[in-house]
C-alpha cells in the first residue's frame, strides 16, 4: 500500500497516511476539523537505476527477442565449428597483420 503525503490548508498540520489505491481521499483534517485536507504531490521514494530488465534476462521465457538471439548463437557456433584457418600453420602474418603471438591466435 501506498503513503501519501496529506496538508491542511487552514492550519498547515501535515501528515502521512497509509492507504489502499481504492480508498476515497481524505478531506477533513485530523488536528483542526476543516475540509481543507488534501493530497500533497510528492517525489517517488526511489529510483531506477540500471540499464533495465529485457526480454532475454531470463530464458524459457516466450518473449519474442530470444528467437533472432538464438540464431545468431548457432550462427557463431557454426563459425566456431569450422576448421582454424591455414594461417596459424604457416606462421606466417594473417589477413589482419597481426600474427599468430597475440592473443586472438
Amino acid at each position: 500500500m501506498p503513503i501519501y503525503a496529506y496538508k491542511c490548508a487552514s492550519c498547515g498540520h501535515a501528515k502521512d497516511v497509509l492507504q489502499k489505491m481504492a480508498d476515497a481521499p481524505l478531506t477533513v483534517c485530523p488536528s483542526c476539523g476543516a475540509e481543507s485536507f488534501s493530497k500533497q504531490l510528492t517525489a517517488a521514494g526511489f529510483q531506477l537505476k540500471g540499464s533495465g530488465w529485457y526480454a532475454t534476462d531470463f530464458r524459457g521465457g516466450s518473449g519474442g527477442a530470444s528467437a533472432p538471439a538464438a540464431a545468431g548463437t548457432a550462427a557463431t557456433s557454426d563459425a566456431a565449428a569450422a576448421p582454424a584457418p591455414a594461417v596459424a600453420d604457416s606462421g606466417g602474418a594473417s589477413a589482419g597483420g597481426c600474427g599468430t603471438s597475440c592473443a586472438c591466435h
